[in-house]
């Protein structure tokens, strides 16, 4: 059995899998990251524990995604912007490891998510995978030659970062354009809210009972089937800054493969048909039909499958 910690600001999920990604036990709790990095680790040991006592196998090891910039080698947290204290060069693995009794991996959440569809979904066929992570904000992953690239900071694959708008709004990052300013769901919402309290958009309202607080980028999308075609436009819109940065990247890799992960990815066909036109107008260097734009596999368990590939692989990326 390999175990998998998945370490959000609000909830921490954790796992038991076999070598084949079969979930033998999960489990969902408040990451309460107001305790500070001690008693939320400690609270994940006994969340692992709890787990092994369940199905009655100690993990061989623990891969573990956290929202943030990490140290590979040393098994230390360095920058987490969303948790209380940022947790700054915490040492998670070795912390971890005495209460577990097993090996401990860290790994980005976005880069997690990476390794979860290359070993478990669609990354099985194919050899060079770019993987986007699409949520309150865009992350990813990088995969060349069937091995998920790190980067010298262990920070490869920030794909939510690219410039994609000159001048545009301003980033959590500090750059002005990025992706994620224009492409994330706060982003898509907020500009559907805009419409809403402007009466552009009747049908959003009634789905949304006038309250901002609804409004997310799936009830958007319910709208514009439902005839809002100034929703749908900004939906539009904001997916072909998507397919821009998409396009990019496939100049620059030219992959097989684009996958998109996320709750966002679950607005349907409208966002791999999007980025796939994107990339047919705007690629002209060679011939790009062959790239193929998937929504994840593992939808909403990319990113705990992910914990349990990098355990299985014991970090060996």
């Amino acid at each position: 059995m390999y175990a998998s910690i998945d370490l959000g600001g609000t909830t921490i999920t954790g796992a038991l899998a076999d070598t084949t990604g079969q979930i033998a036990a999960e489990r969902t709790i408040p990451t309460d990251s107001h305790e500070g990095p001690a008693g939320v680790l400690d609270r994940i040991a006994r969340l692992i524990n709890t787990l092994a006592g369940e199905v009655g196998h100690k993990p061989h090891a623990l891969g573990m995604g956290v929202p943030g910039l990490i140290d590979f080698a040393r098994g230390r947290t360095l920058f987490l912007p969303n948790l209380v204290t940022q947790w700054r060069e915490v040492p998670v693995a070795e912390t971890l490891q005495p209460k577990i009794g097993c090996p401990v991996f860290l790994l980005n959440d976005a880069r997690a998510a990476t390794l979860g569809e290359l070993v478990f979904g669609h990354g099985k066929t194919a050899r060079t995978m770019v993987f986007y992570t699409l949520g309150t904000g865009i992350g990813g992953g990088v995969v060349i030659d069937g091995k998920l690239r790190m980067g010298a900071l262990g920070a490869a694959g920030e794909l939510g970062h690219h410039t994609v708008m000159v001048d545009g709004p301003l980033c959590g990052c500090g750059n002005r354009g990025c992706i994620e300013t224009l492409a994330s769901a706060p982003a898509i919402t907020g500009e559907g809210v805009r419409l809403m309290r402007s009466g552009l958009a009747p049908k959003l309202w009634d789905f949304a009972k006038g309250e901002a607080s609804a409004v997310n980028p799936k009830l958007m999308m319910q709208a514009a089937d439902a005839g809002d075609s100034n929703v749908r436009d900004a939906l539009l819109r904001a997916l072909r800054y998507l397919g821009i940065g998409a396009a990019n990247m496939v100049v620059a890799l030219h992959p097989e493969l684009i996958v998109f992960g996320g709750g966002m990815a679950a607005i349907g066909p409208i966002l791999t048909e999007t980025v796939k036109a994107v990339i047919l107008d705007r690629v002209r260097m060679f011939p790009a039909d062959d790239v193929r734009v998937e929504r994840s596999l593992l939808g909403d368990q990319a990113g705990i499958l992910g914990g349990v590939a990098l355990a299985l692989k014991e970090g060996k990326l």
